[in-house]
């Protein structure tokens, strides 16, 4: 906890976070109009991996007349997040950084930047390689009598919601390192529970995904990946390292 400072009450972290959550909004409504410019193109690019794994002559279709338009609306609004990004965990660090150490509150920028490179990373983790693999795999049940007709609304709410889990699940490494830098999890603890931790991955994994084994498999593994680097992280950003730094200032 912090020493520089006195204890702010409770009604002021609440209005600190009333400020940070409308500069958000603010924020993403921004980027939401930037989007909205180029919105066909972005819905192409959008669907392109399911494009390249469908049969010649199929395409995506809409079937309610205003189905189109907020679609169009939703994948503004998904680009407009992405987009904002670092903006938004910039917020979320600063609201953090009160109860931080003074030397620590320096590490803030840096740490939102580092925050919104592994939420896009993960999104495009996401968009280039467990796409293809789960789109190709979902629609090799097709047959001659069986074809796939997918919505613009199914595919969007979809791919919306596997994009945002791989962003989110990225960040899994900054978390625990913060974690760690508190003091609220040790390097021990978690090597110990890693086979606990290897559960949950694939419990979660199942969570987020489809029903089938290849997009929860490629989700899973990722996230065994960034555990062991976020054992990693605590060990050279943990409290005994803190405590080094502070007491060299």
């Amino acid at each position: 906890m912090n020493e520089d400072t006195d204890k702010l009450p409770l009604t002021d972290h609440l209005d600190e976070l009333r400020k940070r959550l409308i500069r958000c909004f603010i924020a993403i409504f921004v980027g939401f109009g930037v989007a909205y410019i180029f919105k066909e193109r972005l819905f192409q690019i959008l669907i392109r991996p399911l494009v390249n794994v469908l049969q010649e002559g199929d395409s995506l279709i809409f079937t309610g007349i205003p189905e189109a338009f907020f679609t169009y609306i939703k994948v503004s609004l998904l680009a407009g997040l992405l987009l904002v990004a670092p903006y938004i965990f910039y917020q979320f660090w600063m609201f953090v950084a009160p109860g931080l150490y003074k030397h620590e509150r320096r590490l803030m920028v840096p740490i939102a930047i580092v925050s919104a490179l592994f939420f896009v990373g993960g999104a495009m983790f996401g968009y280039f390689v467990v796409f293809p693999f789960g789109f190709e795999f979902l629609l090799g049940f097709a047959t001659e009598t069986i074809r796939p007709l997918p919505s613009m609304r199914e595919y969007l709410s979809f791919s919306s919601k596997l994009l945002l889990a791989f962003g989110l699940v990225f960040e899994l490494p900054i978390v625990i390192t913060f974690l760690a830098r508190l003091g609220l999890v040790t390097v021990p603890f978690l090597k110990k529970n890693r086979k606990y931790a290897l559960l949950l991955f694939f419990v979660g994994a199942a969570i987020l995904t489809p029903p089938d084994v290849v997009t929860q498999t490629l989700l899973a593994i990722p996230m065994m990946v960034l555990y062991e680097i976020s054992i990693i992280g605590a060990k050279v950003f943990g409290k005994r390292a803190a405590s080094e730094d502070s007491s060299g200032d």
